[in-house]
């Protein structure tokens, strides 16, 4: 999944979703902190193309996207809506190609402004970016061309406090950066970076009322995190090849970023510091049994806005889940299978 695919809903229960040969799988808890149902495919039985993406809204709902063949050499994304994570995603329902027609040009990448419209950014196949958008009271609207060159797969697409909606993008020789300037507007492309970022390491979190950080892992193997303004700071050396998870919580009255990521002994490996301030510091400490090279990690907050992390591997389906411990720091219960 391209996006945060472990999730609270409205009420509290958590839900993950789980790529599946030619499907989306999604499962939820029956009680928040409870035991959790069996797998379900989301959307209905029309078969999709790998590397579908989520994004959640701060009403709680997901948006999920993907491609779907269409023909011969033909694709075209479709899109889902799932309201609370016991009740069925809605089916997916078709919203186009951002070149009218052809095969798939690249990951999709989704996410929601602060009036519950899904933002669908996909690379097309002039090398640039595309934009769908969705209108307040239901529909679509045109299809926007962003611009770029030479834009590489896995988009990094984020609702900072603000609502307004923002992408980030590994370009030759750096990462570019568009931002909505006012709600609805079509987001322009603001600054880039001469910091080159490794192939499907960009992840991006709301970190402020005023801004948002790009963590990604550059061509030293350093993590990095980057705000449009200022210059990357390297602040701490990837646990991994793979992506960041990354979750803001409270520890101990103390505004935090925590960060997951699987580690290169197979284990998944922590690190938190305080938000926005990188030059504190920050270190890793490995947690949990070691995983296959495929795993994935995700962290969010349960209920009770405590930490909550989970591995998937996807050939499996195999669950990993573990939470906060009520006690000082960052300290996690026994990884547990659901």
């Amino acid at each position: 999944m391209n996006g945060d695919w472990l999730l609270r809903g409205r009420d509290g229960r958590l839900t993950v979703y789980l790529p599946s040969d030619d499907a989306v799988l999604c499962r939820a808890e029956l009680a928040p902190g409870g035991p959790w149902e069996a797998p379900r495919r989301a959307g209905g039985d029309q078969r999709l193309h790998p590397g579908p993406a989520v994004g959640q809204g701060a009403d709680g709902y997901a948006h999920l996207v993907a491609w779907r063949p269409i023909g011969s050499g033909e694709s075209g994304l479709v899109h889902s809506t799932h309201f609370r994570p016991r009740l069925a995603p809605l089916d997916w329902a078709p919203i186009g190609h951002p070149d009218k027609k052809g095969d798939r040009t690249g990951t999709p990448a989704v996410t929601v402004d602060d009036r519950g419209r899904a933002h669908v950014f996909v690379r097309n196949k002039g090398g640039g970016v595309s934009l769908l958008a969705q209108k307040e009271k239901g529909g679509w609207n045109p299809w926007q061309d962003l611009g770029g060159e030479g834009v590489q797969d896995r988009l990094a697409a984020v609702t900072g406090e603000s609502g307004l909606v923002e992408l980030y993008a590994a370009v030759p020789g750096g990462i570019a950066h568009w931002r909505q300037e006012e709600p609805g507007k079509q987001p322009v492309r603001t600054e880039d970076t001469g910091a080159s970022a490794r192939p499907g390491t960009l992840r991006a979190l709301a970190t402020s009322a005023e801004h948002t950080t790009l963590y990604f892992t550059d061509e030293r193997g350093e993590l990095c995190a980057w705000r449009p303004g200022s210059e990357p700071v390297p602040l701490i050396t990837a646990a991994g090849p793979g992506p960041v998870s990354a979750v803001r919580c409270d520890i101990e009255g103390h505004d935090c970023t925590v960060l997951a990521q699987r580690s290169a002994s197979g284990r998944v490996a922590f690190a938190a510091y305080p938000t926005e301030r990188e030059r504190a510091g920050a270190w890793w400490t490995e947690s949990g049994p070691q995983l296959p090279p495929d795993a994935e990690v995700a962290v969010a907050l349960d209920e009770h806005d405590e930490v909550v992390a989970a591995t998937l591997t996807p050939p499996t389906g195999t669950l990993l889940l573990t939470r906060r411990k009520d006690e000082p720091g960052l300290a996690l219960r026994a990884w547990r299978e659901v």
